[in-house]
């Protein structure tokens, strides 16, 4: 169940594009973080796109949009949810997404930084209550994570 932040250069991605990035993105969550096929668990992992106009995009000062496509993806996911591994699969399902997504005729170098941001148990409310790791579990239905749901019932 990730809230997704993906910070995109404007009009990179542009309709059909913008529209094969978000579910790509979508896809890399759900398997990075073994969430269920049922479209009712899918529906938790939001991804939210904001894009950056041109010239507000600056590495080491300088404005390098015209060569790069640097790509930012920041995922709040609650924490123990993901181990190393899961991460590091994670990451290179978010560059694959975005390498995916991208227009055939834009040539310059796509640059991906990706946060992982592990929210502390009892720290994240839905819909006005807090939950916890198991909540979020029996909500998303993460695979791996399923004892947590059977030891509350």
């Amino acid at each position: 169940m990730p809230n997704i932040v993906l910070k995109i250069p404007k009009n990179a991605f542009p309709g059909a594009q913008r529209a094969a990035l978000v579910q790509g993105i979508n896809e890399a969550a759900a398997v990075a973080e073994g969430m269920s096929n049922d479209p009712r668990k899918r529906f938790l992992c939001w991804v939210l796109v904001d894009e950056v106009e041109s010239g507000h995009w600056t590495c080491g000062g300088a404005d390098v949009t015209s060569t790069f496509l640097p790509c930012l993806a920041i995922v709040h996911v609650p924490d123990g949810v993901l181990d190393d591994g899961a991460r590091a699969r994670y990451a290179q399902l978010l560059q694959s997404a975005f390498q995916a997504a991208m227009p055939e005729d834009d040539k310059r170098q796509l640059t991906t930084s990706v946060m992982f941001n592990a929210v502390t148990d009892g720290t994240w409310a839905v819909n006005g209550a807090v939950w916890g790791l198991p909540q979020f579990t029996k909500a998303a239905g993460y695979a791996h994570l399923q004892n947590l749901v059977e030891s509350t019932q």
